[in-house]
């Protein structure tokens, strides 16, 4: 039976984490789980305690606690057991990367360093639906109708947290909690860094590292734009 491989991505707000986790996922068979992602389900099914619990702390616009999303995480991996995965968004803090570290060994770390403007001009162009969380990318994803959602026709807003001066305090507070983070990964020679503005200018020295680290399951012949 061949080694499972167990991975995390991190990097700040707008990086393109998600597109560029997809890709891997993709191109190397791994089961892909985002924390937010998750989390948003929960509160979609809020009529368990779980959902109701995440809904209290994202209605009073509060990060959720560490002890909360460690709970929530650690079971849903064990559901992965027997399987490869990527893990986007958990874990964020080094309370939650000890609490991984409890029960599964990673093979790789990566973290996507890209310039402050680059991230503020992605976020700028990021627009939602806000009834049902869709998301548009004025560059990359734009909606067909401009400032509508293309389901409802609905007005599209700018969330308050992507506006310049949120995203800076959005920043900052990345760099003091994943600077320990990335500091216990680059210890134990599993932190792989990749700095750019481009995902597809990032993703062949991306390959090739994984490449040798686990077999391509998929073709790579394809492209995905950041978002």
């Amino acid at each position: 039976m061949a080694k499972l491989f167990r991975a995390v991505i991190m990097g700040p707000p707008g990086s393109g984490k998600g597109t560029i986790s997809k890709r891997i996922a993709h191109n190397f068979g791994l089961q892909y789980l985002s924390c937010a992602h998750f989390l948003q389900e929960l509160v979609a099914t809020n009529k368990t305690e779980a959902g109701v619990l995440v809904k209290s702390y994202i209605d009073k616009r509060m990060l959720v606690p560490d002890q909360v999303v460690t709970k929530l995480m650690l079971p849903r991996l064990e559901q992965l057991s027997g399987h490869s995965w990527l893990l986007e968004g958990f874990p964020r803090t080094l309370g939650q990367a000890q609490a991984l570290n409890e029960l599964y060994q990673l093979d790789m770390v990566i973290s996507l360093n890209v310039p402050f403007e680059t991230l503020r001009e992605r976020m700028s162009d990021k627009w939602i639906h806000p009834a049902s969380g869709r998301v548009y990318n004025m560059t990359f994803n734009p909606p067909r109708v401009k400032g509508k959602d293309d389901i409802t026709g609905e007005p599209l807003v700018q969330s308050e947290i992507d506006k310049p001066e949120a995203l800076m305090a959005r920043l900052r507070h990345y760099k003091d909690v994943a600077k320990p983070v990335l500091d216990l990964y680059k210890s134990q020679g599993i932190l792989h860094s990749f700095s750019g503005t481009d995902t597809d200018r990032i993703w062949p020295y991306m390959n090739s590292i994984l490449s040798a680290k686990l077999p391509t399951p998929n073709s790579e012949s394809h492209s995905t734009p950041t978002s």
